[in-house]
């Protein structure tokens, strides 16, 4: 087999195969090389979702002829030297665009401001064109026709139009919210447009404008620094969450970046916080030394390797536990709009003439049922569990901490609470519902709920205070994996000591269990091992041990705590409220529900149209 050299044409089209995806990984593209060109105003047009057009226009500094010429080589660019750890640009590798070009019809126009005459060049399917003058505003203009027309394969694999140009628009977005000092705006071929006005050097007003006013409402300010790394950005409070991680924003050095890392340290920080199934709001911005950070592992570059990625995943979780611990027991406004909505009242339907009945009509909405309410008063049942999968052995590692009560101290007058944050008790609703009065409005408390978290903090605390303890096996465990599985587990065996569970190699290929944590009883250690062994390879993340313990430790909280149904006392019930304004994350349960809701006097008085 003869070995030749490739066209270029052809090079071009191969490494398009990774730089260029679809439509929005152009517009990622050409949208990053106007930022580094100093635009501070940036247009985008699309049609038949990317797939006929892209154009985007930009007031940076422009190209002369000689650079036009230069800037569909490969491999040439403007933005770095001979190094690769010091990179301050979002582009760098000089691939963009004659990958572009050789799978599209690729037309550029620029000029250098101040110029009196401005340049053009175009390649289509590879074929480069000669430069010529050509009149255009100061800066550049790229248009990209009939994408994949030289690759029409790819085209196969496109999606719809509608599809396309989602994508498109959450490209933009994700580069937005790090550049809030550049105008963007992106319309389509149905006069749709969505803008982006420049907010200058307010942060949070631009990500309201892609993530809704309620996010500001909703948010808490991010801001620590730890060994020359520093973390800023907006989280969400637990309750103001999402179905899916679409409203998770990262970035390195200004960078949007899509990391495993980073993504599994958000989802580590709320871990007790959320309920199952739904995901945080956030916005985290990485600053560190670009020596400290590899962005050229993928010619997407929207992953990066961190020279102590645990480092930085220390810093992500630290910072954000700490400031939920501050701050993060608020309710959110979204829940208090909800209240609201639920107590207005409709105005009263006119009869409808028989003659204009449908045939159809709606099912009418079933009572509402006390016994299927869940917040009716439980069965005294639980017992049997305690003594079953909770007993004397299983809880001694909670020795030190008092045991869970549903007696409280009695707490000053209640006149004196009301400047408290969470009020002064004024009654009980449905034996379940503390109602509460604040200087500045009402609050209602699942009274189950709060009590839960409460019982809950002080387990953990005590869980692991010291080492968890754990019970020697019998006989060893001999779980088999491959070589590197092994390395990677003991990597991790340290922390596995502390958390009861010892292990140690056996031989190549196996690693042998010893003990494992004594709360957690019988258990499967081959299968726990092995959950283990998945979750450091898919996240570099072994907080799945740690996470089974709390969820022992949420359990027994959970049947510890005062139930719904107990009637309570005012000094009870004040001591409850003072209990959660001095616990950590007491503004969701256990189970990331909600634990109460703040109503305030002026959308009590809009209720009652006195507003």
């Amino acid at each position: 087999m003869t070995i030749k050299r490739l066209s270029d044409t052809l090079v071009n089209q191969i490494a398009a195969g990774e730089v260029v995806e679809r439509p929005a990984s152009v517009i990622k593209e050409l949208v990053e090389n106007a930022i580094d060109a100093g635009a501070t105003r940036i247009e985008i047009a699309t049609a038949s979702g990317g797939k006929a057009l892209m154009r985007v226009i930009d007031n940076g500094c422009g190209m002369t002829s000689d650079e036009l010429r230069l800037a569909i080589e490969r491999h040439c660019t403007s933005k770095i030297d001979d190094r690769l750890d010091d990179i301050s640009s979002l582009g760098f590798r000089g691939e963009a665009l004659p990958s572009i070009g050789s799978v599209s019809k690729l037309n550029i126009r620029s000029r250098v401001p101040g110029s009196e005459n401005g340049f053009e060049i175009s390649v289509t399917g590879g074929t480069v064109s000669e430069v010529r003058p050509r009149a255009t505003n100061p800066g550049t203009v790229i248009e990209v026709r009939d994408l994949f027309f030289a690759t029409p394969a790819r085209l196969k694999f496109m999606k719809s139009d509608r599809a396309e140009n989602t994508a498109i628009a959450d490209v933009i977005k994700r580069i937005a919210i790090a550049f809030p000092h550049i105008h963007f705006s992106l319309s389509g071929p149905d006069r749709s447009s969505i803008e982006f006005k420049a907010t200058g050097e307010d942060q949070l007003a631009r990500i309201s404008q892609i993530l809704g006013r309620d996010f500001a409402e909703n948010t808490i300010e991010i801001d620590a620094v730890r060994e020359r790394i520093e973390l800023t950005g907006h989280i969400g409070v637990p309750t103001f969450n999402r179905g899916n991680s679409l409203h998770q924003f990262a970035y390195v050095n200004g960078r949007p970046i899509q990391d495993k890392m980073v993504l599994s340290a958000l989802r580590a920080a709320y871990s007790d916080r959320l309920p199952k199934g739904r995901y945080p709001v956030a916005v985290l911005f990485l600053s560190l030394d670009p020596a400290l950070v590899d962005v050229n592992v993928h010619p997407a570059k929207a992953d990066v390797r961190f020279r102590d990625p645990q480092m930085v995943r220390g810093l992500i979780i630290g910072a954000i536990r700490q400031s939920l611990g501050i701050s993060g027991d608020r309710s959110s406004s979204t829940a208090t709009s909800d209240m609201v909505n639920a107590f207005r009242v409709e105005e009263p339907r006119q009869q409808t003439p028989s003659w204009q009945q449908s045939e159809y009509r709606a099912r009418p909405k079933a009572d509402w049922s006390a016994e299927q309410s869940p917040s009716r008063p439980l069965n005294d049942g639980f017992g049997e569990i305690l003594q079953n999968g909770f007993g004397e052995t299983s809880q001694s590692k909670f020795v030190s901490t008092d045991a869970p009560s549903a007696r409280f101290e009695a707490q000053e007058a209640a006149p004196n609470n009301l400047k408290k944050r969470l009020g002064a008790a004024r009654a009980q609703i449905h034996e379940n519902y503390i109602l509460a009065q604040t200087e500045t409005g009402m609050i209602i408390v699942d009274q189950h709920a709060a009590h839960e978290r409460i019982v809950y903090e002080r387990m953990k605390k005590s869980l692991f205070a010291n080492e968890v303890s754990a019970q020697a096996l019998l006989i060893p465990e001999i779980v088999d994996f491959s070589e590197d599985e092994c390395d990677r587990l003991m990597l991790f065996a340290e922390d596995f000591s502390k958390l009861g569970l010892s292990i140690e190699r056996f031989g190549p290929g196996a690693i042998a269990v010893r003990e494992t944590p004594a709360i957690l009883g019988e258990t499967d250690a081959a299968g726990l091992l092995r959950q283990l062994s998945d979750e450091i390879t898919e996240w570099d993340d072994a907080s799945g041990l740690a996470q089974k313990l709390e969820a022992v430790a949420s359990t027994m909280a959970c049947h510890g705590s005062v139930r719904s149904g107990r009637r309570m006392q005012a000094d009870e019930m004040n001591a409850l409220l003072r209990q959660m304004e001095a616990t950590p994350g007491s503004g969701q349960c256990n189970h990331g529900r909600p634990t109460y809701i703040e109503l305030g006097l002026e959308e009590i008085e809009k209720l009652f149209s006195r507003r």
